[in-house]
């Protein structure tokens, strides 16, 4: 979410998590200086960050009220664990192709809440496309994860059929904006409806 006029409409549709993105290099940053009232929802807001300093994102999570962080760089276990001792929620996205070592994920297990898989891609942030979901066959860990990558309105009844033990739940972005960091509510409501039917 970057408008607080868009923030308001998303949050009207049954949606659980609100993302908010603090990496100056998206087109989707929320900016050096935020629109008056886009942080004041209801609904559980998620800080997005790349390589942030861990103490920065603390500051940051207290003073405008998040309580769940994503970190889509290369933080390790030991920075989520120290985000997770002064009580916020973690999850940590990994990118993922058709090579990607599962196993790496095992030093996480304990320092995460959730993990979020998203597409391999060259630049943080996101691709916009997506990864051959088959590949989530060989994930055997205990942490519920998010689906992410190119998920488009097109999507909803592949996802329905996905039945991944930890499968959470799904990140919509590029494939429902009319432009960065604006949703197209009409879009979203169609496809929350036909995910749920």
């Amino acid at each position: 979410m970057k408008f607080t006029q868009n923030r308001e409409a998303v949050e009207k549709l049954p949606v659980d998590f609100l993302g908010f993105i603090f990496y100056p290099k998206s087109k989707r940053f929320v900016g050096e200086n935020t629109e008056p009232g886009l942080f004041h929802s209801a609904k559980t807001k998620v800080a997005v960050f790349v390589n942030e300093n861990a103490f920065e994102i603390l500051g940051l999570a207290k003073n405008l009220g998040f309580d769940y962080v994503q970190l889509h760089g290369k933080e390790n276990s030991k920075t989520c664990q120290l985000l997770r001792k002064q009580g916020l929620k973690v999850i940590k996205a990994f990118n993922l192709n058709e090579d990607f070592d599962f196993s790496s994920l095992n030093a996480y297990e304990k320092s995460v809440d959730y993990f979020l898989f998203d597409t391999k891609s060259d630049l943080p942030g996101g691709s916009g496309k997506k990864f051959n979901w088959e590949i989530l066959e060989k994930y055997q860990g205990n942490v519920p994860f998010f689906l992410s990558g190119g998920i488009g309105p097109d999507d909803a009844e592949a996802i329905r059929k996905l039945e991944h033990p930890q499968f959470l739940g799904i990140d919509l972005n590029s494939g429902f904006e009319d432009e960065p960091g604006v949703k197209n509510i009409e879009k979203l409501e169609k496809f929350i409806t036909n995910i749920t039917m």
